[in-house]
């Protein structure tokens, strides 16, 4: 489905991202997985992938940093000339605050690493894909932005801000042949989840989900690669909730 496609990933060391680097590669994407710190189990994860004849290029990026940013994006441009499809799929989640209580300190450093360091990232790439008139950029938001998230007011913003900048940025780049979207992941069985997650709010979430489980990485990812292949070639501007219809 991807043969002969150039994606970039980020958050490709884990959950959603790791899935994603999967099943790019088992569609025959060449990948450029940017992860915050290369990990020995990413190296022989990969190194697993590589010997089934995958392409795979690690690029270390603290997507929370301006400067890394520039970094990694020089090293891609060494490599490769034409990207085309960026997934933004970096995040992070903080302990669960109160609302009257949450640190405008720790709302900031949210949204550089779910918004912001995104932002910057996009703006590089999607000057890429537009010399070549195409593209497909998927964001990784959550149907917390769009339900909501008790106790974590930071963590739910940021996402609604990359659905608002899903919308606007399909809307400027449309012209250049590049497609934007976003997939809205309910509770999904990764590591963020299982350390960060109150579990009363866990279980309640549940209780109002129409399939009353968790997603897996797996099912995440098949919704991100719909949208980052040319099977969504008339889709723009859109927000695909993956979340087993929570109401």
């Amino acid at each position: 489905m991807l043969s002969g496609k150039i994606a970039v990933i980020t958050g490709a060391a884990g959950g959603i991202g790791r899935a994603c680097l999967d099943l790019f590669c088992e569609n025959r994407a060449e990948v450029y997985a940017f992860v915050r710190e290369e990990r020995p189990d990413l190296t022989e994860h990969i190194s697993q992938l590589t010997a089934q004849g995958a392409a795979v290029h690690v690029i270390e990026c603290d997507i929370g940093s301006e400067a890394s940013i520039k970094e990694a994006v020089r090293a891609l441009t060494k490599n490769t000339k034409t990207v085309d499809i960026l997934v933004n799929n970096a995040g992070m989640v903080l302990e669960y605050t109160p609302y009257q209580m949450t640190p405008i300190d720790k709302i900031r450093r949210v949204f550089e690493v779910n918004f912001f360091g995104q932002t910057v990232l996009t703006q590089y790439i999607a000057r890429m894909m537009s010399r070549n008139k195409s593209g497909s950029i998927v964001n990784v938001s959550s149907v917390s932005a769009i339900l909501g998230s008790p106790g974590n007011f930071e963590y739910a913003s940021s996402k609604a801000a990359m659905i608002g900048s899903t919308k606007e940025s399909a809307i400027e780049l449309g012209e250049y042949g590049i497609r934007v979207n976003a997939v809205a992941p309910g509770i999904t069985k990764t590591k963020m989840v299982d350390e960060n997650m109150v579990e009363q709010i866990h279980e309640n979430t549940l209780n109002h989900c129409i399939m009353k489980r968790d997603a897996e990485p797996r099912e995440i990812a098949n919704a991100i690669l719909f949208l980052a292949s040319d099977m969504s070639s008339f889709v723009t501007g859109q927000v695909l909730r993956v979340d087993g219809g929570l109401y």
